[in-house]
């Protein structure tokens, strides 16, 4: 019965979905519905998996830092298991609230704020219990410290001295130590103090009196009364009795001096009404969090001012009255709801009746039980492969199952109970930033040609790059041949993915470029001479290459003839005719020269091109749409990289815009100029330059 019963304040889960992991919110209020349902409003909690994965690796260094800063961190050994479920009690506080029906309850859970002289393992060893550090921000997706710090560190703490002999006399001066602000054996009486403070609050109603922007604030004699009877103003004049040696006389002149009355105003008074009720209205919303009502309603006042605000506001009536206003709205409320137990099956609990596989989610989940049933797959989270009742899990097509209590624990911390593969290739915080860097460099590496996870269709298949072009440098070149034995380039040609260390060869290198000055090193020239190249030609001359054409088909080659088509026009006035009478032929002509014609005389559009040859027959009701071909991605040409001269500029100034962009849908093509300065009045060939990597 008590399990069951939900109480203003409980940490509960809430289930959204039937897949999902419960939802974990703490209940504020208990609406009762005009239908007569109950409706929850609740705060919101986030888990790691709800945040983006930049925001948590920042989170996890912070915390890595602040372990190595901290002296009281007690260390614990964790394994491997232990680190990743740890990570699954780890909850995020939010400031947003939403309404839940109280229906989806599913129990009761334990959150508290992360204790750092407990440890970890205290959270491990207590079911359905979480900790939250951090405040986590969903619309401008930031985390926040939930507890704020002012005065910390050794500055700000006092300094205890050792403790005194018997009879050891303290000799620090007491006067550097303290300050006197009131003397209790003073020659004065209570009663001559007492009104010498009616004339301070006197001289407190003149001067609102006198004041302008008092008289606006407290029209009436008596809220100016009783706004210089405040603290404040006491306070002063008790001060200045004091600083005065207790001489009545001099007091009460500079409470009055030849310029007016002394006038002192508190925070009550400087705000004003509209700044009042936004103070207020922040309160309703933000609680005692100073910090966030200052940023979002009163970012001109200061935080001093805010908090002196705040405990002069509960001191007036205005404070009383909200007490009193609030504690009647909850006794209206409810205070605890009573859910029974949720018993209903889930759809993706995988259930066998005599044998037979039964239907879960549809023909899909009977076939994957039927799948499931004889291939015998174990748990994705233990790994087993007996348990009472199994339940699908992740995407369908993964065809993937959990145990009942991997189920369950999946459903509360949102996360397998076993590290897999994909978490231990995860980047954690505790990595350094250059392996970071090397193991991201080595995923985009591996991925850069090579699918993931080919299924037969190219959208499966990872995207080709955006291909670079390398430009080495002379101070390059020479580091690669003063540094051969820390390179070692053939060996890391062969490992590529094993991170070369630049600090040594920059190192190297800055010892041997003295030796190099002296007498450099002859870099080798790539490049073969002229007459080289030209007795080459000689003996190779170029072949013309063949201009590729578009075929209508890769299966059907284009054909020069093919019979005239009939003719589908309407009936005339002159009745049915041969086709051979509307194409203007005899009919004495010979049945050949009727029957077979060159190239097909009519053109059919079909999606913008003219209908290709091998087409028969044509019906007039539906002509076929022929689809755009479109180009094989594994067909796909390599990356090329072209280098822009000023002969290519003024060859390009020579072709039309028709032209250019003629050209640049079929890049590998070849493109012939006519140019007579530059190329001896022959027909120059340019071709992209292609670069495999």
């Amino acid at each position: 019965m008590a399990a069951n019963m939900y109480r203003v304040g409980d940490y509960v889960y809430f289930e959204n979905s039937s897949s999902n992991p419960y939802l974990i919110r703490r209940i504020e209020e208990l609406n009762k519905t005009a239908n007569g349902n109950v409706e929850a409003k609740v705060v919101c909690f986030y888990r790691r998996r709800d945040i983006s994965n930049s925001l948590i690796m920042l989170a996890d260094k912070h915390a890595k830092e602040v372990e190595e800063e901290s002296e009281t961190t007690i260390e614990v050994d964790l394994t491997d298991k232990q680190k990743h479920q740890l990570k699954h009690r780890e909850l995020f506080l939010s400031r947003q609230y939403e309404s839940l029906p109280a229906t989806h309850i599913r129990g009761k859970c334990s959150v508290a704020l992360l204790n750092e002289t407990e440890s970890v393992l205290s959270y491990l060893e207590k079911e359905d219990t979480f900790f939250y550090s951090l405040v986590y921000d969903p619309s401008l997706k930031t985390l926040l410290a939930d507890k704020g710090e002012i005065r910390v560190g050794p500055r700000y703490q006092a300094d205890v001295p050792d403790m005194l002999a018997e009879g050891e006399l303290d000799d620090r001066e007491q006067a550097k130590l303290e300050v006197k602000i009131w003397d209790p054996d003073s020659p004065l009486t209570d009663r001559q103090i007492d009104q010498f403070l009616v004339v301070a609050r006197a001289v407190g109603t003149f001067a609102r009196a006198l004041d302008c922007s008092s008289s606006v604030r407290q029209p009436s004699l008596h809220m100016s009364a009783a706004a210089a009877s405040r603290d404040i103003t006491l306070f002063h004049a008790m001060d200045t009795l004091h600083k005065h040696n207790y001489d009545l006389s001099s007091a009460i002149s500079v409470l009055v001096p030849l310029g007016g009355p002394v006038l002192c105003r508190d925070e009550m008074e400087e705000w004003s009404a509209s700044e009042a009720s936004l103070f207020e209205e922040a309160l309703e919303k933000y609680g005692k969090d100073f910090n966030d009502i200052r940023q979002d309603f009163l970012p001109w006042k200061s935080l001093t001012s805010i908090i002196e605000y705040y405990y002069m506001w509960k001191t007036t009536d205005r404070y009383v009255q909200q007490k009193r206003l609030k504690a009647a709205e909850a006794e209206s409320k409810l205070k605890q709801v009573y859910i029974p137990t949720y018993n209903k099956p889930n759809p993706n609990q995988i259930s066998s009746n005599n044998g037979k596989p039964a239907t879960v989610n549809g023909a899909m989940g009977a076939s994957y039980q039927a799948q499931a049933s004889l291939i015998g797959r174990a748990c994705e989270s233990c790994y087993t492969s007996q348990s009472h009742q199994w339940y699908s899990w992740g995407p369908p097509n993964m065809q993937c199952r959990l145990c009942a209590s991997c189920w369950i624990y999946w459903k509360k911390y949102g996360g397998l109970k076993m590290p897999t593969q994909t978490d231990e290739d995860k980047l954690s915080s505790s990595q350094p930033a250059e392996e970071s860097h090397v193991r991201t460099h080595m995923s985009r590496q591996a991925t850069q040609g090579t699918p993931v996870r080919n299924t037969g269709s190219p959208k499966s298949a990872v995207k080709t790059r955006q291909a670079f072009f390398l430009h080495t440098t002379c101070w390059t070149k020479l580091a690669r041949q003063v540094c051969k034995n820390t390179l070692r380039l053939r060996q890391a040609a062969r490992r590529p993915f094993v991170p070369i260390n630049c600090a040594a060869i920059k190192a190297e290198y800055a010892d041997r470029h003295y030796e190099i000055a002296g007498n450099p090193l002859k870099i080798k020239s790539t490049r073969k001479p002229l007459s080289c190249i030209i007795g080459y030609l000689e003996i190779h001359p170029a072949m013309k290459p063949n201009v590729i054409r578009s075929t209508p088909s890769l299966q059907s080659p284009s054909t020069k003839r093919l019979l005239a088509p009939s003719n589908h026009s309407s009936l005339s006035i002159l009745g049915k005719r041969n086709y051979s009478h509307h194409n203007g032929l005899d009919e004495s002509s010979s049945h050949s020269t009727r029957t077979i014609m060159h190239a097909a005389p009519r053109v059919h559009i079909t999606n913008g091109k003219a209908l290709q040859a091998s087409a028969s027959t044509i019906k007039t009701s539906a002509i076929p749409v022929i689809k755009r071909q479109r180009q094989n991605w594994l067909d796909a040409s390599d990356d090329g990289f072209f280098i822009a001269t000023e002969e290519t500029r003024k060859i390009r100034k020579k072709f039309s815009s028709l032209q250019l962009k003629r050209a640049s849908r079929t890049p590998c093509s070849p493109i012939l100029a006519k140019t007579k300065s530059l190329m001896n009045n022959r027909q120059a060939r340019i071709e992209p330059r292609t670069i495999t990597h």
